[in-house]
């Protein structure tokens, strides 16, 4: 067990309250912790649980008064309380003595302002320094946050850096005035796993370099198991259960933190594969242009995607696995018909052509990462699911229409009165339940899931698992199945292609892949989730 020594953070009876015209919603629920130096605490929970909540309490960041806390609530910073402190002082520690990180740097940066300008001003804002004193400062972060040639980096645009660049950047600026503490909310989920690895090692070297004390807050338990010194498991604003990483780990108490553990998909087991292949793709090369041809320079031209082949078998599900940029989504977008591409791609032994991708979008389907900008939020959920009847079966009466539509919603487990109501009504879980509804709707042969559990919490992600799997077995669907987190492939997948900058390094059935991998890239991408 570790020793800290004083507490440098103190967070007492902390209630938080949303009001509205009518009533009050409580988030937080008498929340007591302690933080000491150079500790790492991990705030786990699902959505809704109130973790983020908690993180913009400490930071003073709520919609205050709309958001408002108990009389006996306090946070407690070195002797300074933060409830109620005025502007002024509360602007000398947040940013400064106190700095939080995001989930989603893209988001979180002005995509219009250099990246190096964005930390010059985080530097500027607490110091008087100048703008050359400042630039130096800026470009020693980048160095001190291992963003290689931060020289060059400095004058780059957040669009033209990669996601975990863009998220180092953020680390930048929340160490440009050496803070005590640093809250993370979230600062993996989007990441690939060998990239969330490269971050929590530089977290944890930027820890003791700079003596940080940290909150981090996140739903995934493999990042606490490596990561954290202490847990707190929150559920409904409430702190369910507390201790250091190890005793939760080892002997969790409350049902729920046990139901959170049991929520890490479980591999898929060994089923005979059809020799009846439903997707097969021959040499597929997909290449954008670059730069075009001039009287000085030959065109230049980037292979996104470069002699790719494979198949799928009927009624079984093939998982591509690789980094951003390794050809993943292009391989996607050329099956549906969206990007130009050379090689041959056969469906159902036809091969694709122009003429007949109508055909193939009746046949095939797709669930996106994120339901919440796939679903039109000014539909409601019938109109959603009746669009694909609408465009591919103009033939079917409209009673005809509505059976087939309440059919595709008993599919994914939901009441049909959820029909009349809109995506915003719903959980992340349920959204997605109603995006595979969609896609069940024109009852398709082949089913592409680009991502589509790496936006919802553990326990839900399993959830939606056992359903895709339950489909593909009472309907002989067959999967193409994107994802970033390598335990949802194992999970759901059959064979396995492993991608890096646009080839294949590796394929197999999943559990040679797994277990007895070959490429050194493939056993860097296994290492990185597992260890």
């Amino acid at each position: 067990m570790n020793n800290f020594g004083e507490p440098i953070l103190k967070v007492n009876n902390l209630n938080v309250e949303f009001a509205n015209e009518s009533s009050t919603f409580k988030a937080v629920n008498n929340l007591n912790f302690n933080l000491s130096e150079k500790e790492t605490l991990a705030v786990v929970g699902e959505s809704g649980s109130g973790k983020s909540v908690t993180a913009l309490s400490i930071m003073q960041l709520l919609p205050y008064p709309i958001a408002f806390h108990s009389k006996d609530s306090s946070i407690n910073f070195q002797g300074i309380e933060l409830i109620n402190l005025p502007k002024k002082e509360l602007e000398n520690i947040r940013g400064k003595r106190i700095s939080m990180i995001f989930q989603e740097p893209m988001t979180s940066l002005n995509p219009f302002i250099k990246v190096g300008k964005q930390i010059m001003e985080s530097i500027q804002v607490h110091n008087k320094s100048s703008n050359k004193e400042a630039k130096e400062k800026a470009i020693d972060l980048l160095r001190k946050v291992e963003i290689p040639n931060p020289e060059q980096k400095f004058s780059s645009f957040p669009h033209q850096l990669s996601g975990g660049q863009r998220q180092r950047v953020m680390i930048a600026m929340a160490l440009s005035n050496n803070p005590e503490i640093l809250i993370a909310d979230e600062p993996t989920t989007a990441l690939d796993v060998t990239v969330e690895k490269e971050l929590l090692i530089l977290l944890n070297k930027l820890k003791e370099e700079e003596n940080l004390s940290i909150i981090f807050i996140t739903h995934d338990l493999n990042v606490v198991k490596r990561f954290a010194d202490k847990v707190l498991v929150m559920n409904q604003g409430n702190v369910i259960e507390r201790g250091t990483t190890a005793e939760i780990f080892s002997n969790p108490k409350d049902s729920y933190t046990k139901r959170l553990m049991e929520s890490i998909p479980e591999p898929k087991e060994i089923n005979n594969v059809s020799d009846s292949k439903i997707l097969e793709c021959e040499k597929l090369n997909v290449s954008y242009q670059v730069r075009e041809a001039s009287l000085f320079q030959k065109e230049e031209r980037f292979d996104a995607v470069k002699e790719v082949s494979f198949s799928l078998s009927d009624n079984s599900t093939l998982g591509i696995v690789g980094e951003s940029g390794s050809g993943k989504s292009t391989i996607l977008k050329a099956i549906l018909g969206i990007e130009e591409y050379s090689g041959k791609i056969l469906f159902e032994n036809e091969i694709l052509k122009k003429d007949k991708l109508s055909d193939l979008r009746k046949k095939c389907q797709v669930v996106f990462q994120d339901p919440f900008s796939s679903l039109s939020p000014r539909m409601r959920v019938e109109e959603i699911i009746k669009e694909g009847l609408d465009i591919h079966f103009k033939q079917l009466s409209k009673q005809e229409k509505k059976q087939r539509i309440i059919e595709s919603i008993n599919d994914v487990h939901l009441d049909p009165s959820c029909l009349e109501k809109f995506p915003h009504e719903f959980s992340g879980g349920q959204r997605q339940r109603i995006a595979i509804a969609r896609a069940l709707i024109t009852n398709p042969k082949l089913i592409l899931l680009d991502e589509p559990t790496s936006a919802l919490d553990v326990s839900i992600q399993k959830e939606i698992l056992l359903l895709l799997k339950d489909l593909q077995n009472s309907k002989n669907i067959s999967y193409v199945l994107i994802s970033h987190d390598l335990r949802v492939i194992r999970s759901m997948s059959d064979r396995v292609l492993v991608m890096k900058k646009g080839s294949i390094v590796e394929s197999g059935p999943t559990d040679q892949i797994f277990d007895t991998p070959q490429d050194e890239y493939t056993i860097n991408l296994i290492n990185a989730a597992y260890n």
